[in-house]
């Protein structure tokens, strides 16, 4: 572990009701279900990062579209010593192209039904439901945006 809190950025893709997913292969988070995400490189963006990522685990394309939200990520050891620190951008994404297929470091990528998500049918992450939820809320808003002019 360094000294400091890591910078990493997340996709938050939906599409059909359902959600992109990613199992992670390594720590923290290993064996979990989240968004596809990692860190971001000197000099990107967090909306370059979370689509670079996107395409890097999973061969998904996808267009950045909003920030939603930020998520602390932060294990302890038994001792309670810091593991691990990241602050996650949650970035919104529209779908562009492409079938899930696990790359890089997760295991498995897949479309997830979003009630899957929320009635807890798979294990997923810390915040990977409050993420969901904020998604569907921030579509719903922007279909009515448009539905207005």
């Amino acid at each position: 572990m360094t000294n400091k809190p890591k910078l990493a950025a997340i996709a938050v893709v939906l599409r059909d009701n359902h959600a992109l997913l990613a199992k992670r292969r390594n720590e923290p988070n290993a064996g979990l279900w989240g968004f596809p995400g990692g860190h971001v490189e000197l000099g990107e963006t967090g909306k370059q990062a979370a689509v670079r990522e996107l395409f890097e685990e999973t061969g998904v394309t996808a267009q950045p579209v909003d920030y939603l939200t930020n998520v602390d990520v932060i294990h302890t050891d038994a001792d309670g010593n810091i593991r691990f620190h990241f602050l996650l951008a949650a970035v919104i994404c529209d779908y562009i192209s492409g079938e899930p297929v696990a790359n890089d470091d997760v295991s498995d990528a897949r479309w997830v039904p979003i009630e899957d998500i929320l009635n807890k049918r798979i294990t997923c992450s810390q915040n990977v439901e409050a993420v969901t939820l904020r998604a569907v809320d921030w579509l719903a808003k922007s279909t009515q945006a448009r539905d207005l002019r």
